[in-house]
């Protein structure tokens, strides 16, 4: 993985689009691609194109700290897998009852998500599955790492996470917890993930919905 380049993505379906390229040159054979909405999507599509495999949707909701919504104390996915970072919950003192009805909250928010997203009510079989897990790109982690645990609920063969860019305390963490990481830029300056997209407009549910119908 390149560590100190300052790379510019024409957009999401180019970032997919090499992404897809990397997997195939890398010659890692999936069974499954899972997007995280709304971003991986347009990322997912072309990935999933280039290695042949149906496209779905792993949901993560992030959960914020107390007066500060964006900053993420941990995240939760639609069956209610959650990754707390419990180091900055005790540093900032953030009280279990706020953890716990936020972490309800936001699984509920998931949950309604996913049943939006997909035509049908249930989610694909992941067991035994060689899945791959796709973001337009990693800054902290936290909905990664909760769509992470809930795949490895479902028992697959393999996992692998495939983003084009991450911060590179995010992408190390999560190489932990999969089996194998494509990630074609870690900066070492990263600061944000859309500083390396000439064109990062926010993704409308529309239309992340419509690159599950393959457009």
């Amino acid at each position: 993985m390149a560590r100190n380049r300052s790379p510019t993505f024409e957009n999401r379906q180019t970032a997919g689009r090499r992404l897809g390229e990397a997997l195939r040159e890398r010659d890692i054979a999936v069974d499954i691609v899972l997007a995280i909405p709304r971003g991986g999507l347009p990322v997912g599509r072309p990935v999933a194109d280039a290695l042949d495999v149906p496209l779905d949707i792993a949901v993560a909701k992030k959960i914020g700290a107390p007066n500060n919504p964006e900053y993420a104390i941990g995240a939760v996915a639609a069956d209610g897998s959650v990754w707390l970072n419990t180091d900055v919950i005790e540093r900032r003192e953030v009280p279990r009852d706020y953890v716990a009805s936020t972490r309800a909250e936001m699984a509920e928010a998931a949950r309604q998500k996913a049943q939006r997203y997909r035509s049908s009510e249930s989610s694909p079989t992941l067991t035994g599955k060689r899945v791959c897990l796709v973001d337009d790109g990693v800054a902290t982690g936290a909905t990664a790492r909760a769509c992470i645990e809930q795949i490895r609920q479902a028992g697959p063969e393999r996992l692998v996470l495939a983003v084009p860019v991450a911060s590179p305390r995010a992408i190390s963490d999560l190489e932990a917890l999969v089996d194998e990481v494509v990630c074609l830029e870690v900066p070492s300056a990263f600061r944000a993930v859309g500083q390396y997209y000439e064109q990062f407009d926010q993704v409308s549910d529309e239309d992340a919905m419509s690159y599950l119908d393959g457009e």
